[in-house]
């Protein structure tokens, strides 16, 4: 005959077990956060294109810089272009529709200015298959090319669990406790080359860094997310850095003759234009319209 208070004790003891198995094991995730800086590192993606690499996929040592002044025949006619990432294999938070979407941003940054006659953005399959100036060279032709702006990146994105994923064992805290956290580092860097001489003209670099806190369910999501605004905010940081290296390069070309320029005739050919000759054509181009703004106070009057 079993005792009564015996039997009445053991759902007490079977629940005060199963209450000590759950603490302990929560304590050994806690103590193994505490082991691991930061958390537990649950996922950690990379992804890069190389310039070098696409320029000299053998690991050839670049050719010498030799003395040739490099001309270049205004107006402008430049290709703007991604370089192919190194893996196209593994997840990708650069779509085509993202690069497309941040070349147009940069096109549009610089598609006013009187030495551009055309800003053509070149998809990075163009440039698949083959490598180096050679493929340059062939965009070039297509296109009808003078410049080319390839843009090269890098980009590292960790996802972590912090202490307060130890929730993450109860449902609720799944979907509300944000106990992950995110991070993203970008780097991307434009390089102006001139067509006719492969000559580097200028380049310009952009970064971005971010963290964000997340819950478990939506830390992938968020994550991809913040993948790509940090590149589109590292572009943006880049296009302002490329304003402001043209127009270092055009004082270059003024003080230190580094690039002749010409200007394009009807029929594809140039005539070399100076400093003073630039300087001139700006100032005159600025009173015609003065002189067009005037006329058309008075005409409102």
């Amino acid at each position: 005959m079993t005792d009564q208070p015996t039997a009445r004790l053991r759902p007490t003891v079977i629940a005060a077990g199963l209450a000590a198995v759950m603490l302990a094991a929560i304590g050994g995730c806690s103590s193994l956060l505490d082991i691991l800086p930061g958390g537990g590192v649950r996922s950690r993606q990379g992804q890069s294109s190389s310039l070098v690499a696409f320029l000299y996929p053998k690991g050839e040592t670049p050719p010498p810089v030799d003395n040739t002044v490099p001309t270049l025949h205004l107006p402008l006619r430049v290709g703007l272009a991604f370089v192919p990432a190194a893996n196209r294999a593994g997840p990708q938070a650069l779509p085509e529709a993202l690069k497309n979407e941040l070349l147009e941003q940069v096109r549009a940054e610089f598609k006013g200015e009187k030495f551009l006659s055309e800003i053509s953005i070149i998809p990075d399959t163009y440039l698949e298959g083959r490598s180096g100036f050679a493929a340059l060279d062939g965009v070039a032709r297509l296109y009808g090319l003078d410049v080319v702006a390839l843009v090269s990146y890098d980009q590292l994105a960790t996802s972590a669990d912090t202490r307060a994923s130890v929730l993450y064992w109860t449902i609720v805290g799944a979907y509300v406790i944000k106990g992950t956290r995110n991070e993203v580092q970008t780097f991307v860097d434009t390089a102006v080359f001139d067509l006719g001489s492969h000559r580097l003209l200028f380049r310009a670099p952009g970064i971005d860094r971010r963290e964000q806190g997340t819950t478990m369910v939506t830390s992938a999501d968020d994550l991809r997310g913040a993948q790509q605004d940090s590149f589109r905010s590292a572009m943006q940081d880049m296009t302002a850095n490329l304003r402001k290296e043209l127009v270092a390069f055009q004082e270059r070309i003024k003080t230190e003759g580094t690039v002749r320029l010409a200007q394009k005739s009807p029929g594809g050919g140039g005539g070399a234009l100076g400093a003073a000759d630039l300087g001139l054509l700006a100032a005159l181009a600025a009173l015609l319209g003065a002189a067009r703004r005037w006329r058309a106070v008075r005409a409102r009057r």
